[in-house]
């Protein structure tokens, strides 16, 4: 029977720690707070942006919503990105994702100050993270990271398979395990789907992440006997009785009886990509704190 690698019990211990850390910064004046800004009103990024008002209330931490309509210009919500660029109260922000096709996100991404960029997007924050010197880490794969160490999986010397090379999974999950520390130091290939014979890959890795964007993509004759799987897809699949259901990029029931252990979906990566938002916003409150 595989061992479940469950975020939700993993990002409690997070929480468990950020709560000292930030009563420790309360003690001294100085409330974490993080902002988001969200253009339009796609539904999924409603929720998420709900459920991150939600856990820094429950932590103390100070949040801030700005939900602007779909028609807002590229200069109005560039305004709003130097306002909070400017703002001390907030120490950490992140505009969600995707915007309206009028607006450049290249352009906003940029804008933010890297100081404050807890979503990790910008070039600078991306350039340190990739030569070993991070000021944050991208969420979702500091979550996978944070799932492999709190579960005891070895990666120094494993060989690492990430399928898929978004610039938000896939390439600095590769980057980050690749560098020297706890987590890391593992030899690293990335898959995607101009991989020729992909499966014969995938069947070498010690660790697989996946991160590809279709559901039950990976199967068990991908998965080499006693890998440990990291599931970071999110599916939403019809289903007969249900009508819906979310499932990941790896048939779960297929492949858990093949590997030693594996993350579910849901309850596994996508507790994560919450809680290290919230570590990075802690960390930026430290780190201003400190150049007072």
């Amino acid at each position: 029977m595989s061992e479940l690698i469950l975020g939700k019990a993993i990002s409690e211990s997070i929480y468990t720690e950020l709560r000292e850390r930030i009563e420790s910064l309360k003690s001294k004046g100085i409330t974490p707070g993080l902002a988001v800004v969200l253009v339009g009103s796609d539904p999924a990024s409603e929720v998420y942006v709900r459920m991150k008002g939600k856990k820094c209330e429950e932590l103390g931490m100070h949040s801030v919503t700005m939900t602007l309509p779909e028609n807002t210009t590229e200069e109005e919500l560039l305004k709003k990105v130097e306002e909070l660029n400017n703002d001390k109260s907030v120490h950490g922000f992140l505009v969600q994702l995707p915007l309206p096709p009028h607006i450049d996100e290249k352009k906003v991404i940029y804008a933010i100050d890297p100081k404050k960029d807890v979503d990790c997007f910008h070039p600078v924050n991306v350039g340190k993270m990739l030569i070993g010197e991070p000021e944050f880490l991208p969420a979702t794969p500091a979550g996978v990271q944070q799932m492999l160490v709190r579960s005891g999986t070895e990666t120094k010397g494993k060989h690492v398979v990430v399928v898929g090379r978004s610039n938000i999974v896939g390439k600095p999950m590769a980057a980050m395990m690749m560098q020297k520390g706890d987590g890391a130091d593992s030899t690293v290939t990335v898959v995607h789907s101009r991989t020729k014979d992909l499966p014969s890959i995938t069947r070498l890795a010690d660790i697989l992440i996946v991160a590809m964007g279709k559901p039950n993509f990976v199967t068990a004759d991908m998965v080499k006997e006693g890998a440990v799987v990291i599931d970071v897809g999110t599916n939403r699949i019809d289903d007969p009785v249900k009508g819906s259901k979310l499932v990941g990029d790896v048939d779960f029931e297929g492949v858990k009886s093949k590997v030693s252990a594996i993350s579910p979906v849901p309850g596994g990566v996508g507790p994560m990509t919450i809680c290290m938002l919230m570590a990075n916003t802690v960390a930026a409150a430290e780190k201003a704190r400190v150049s007072r």
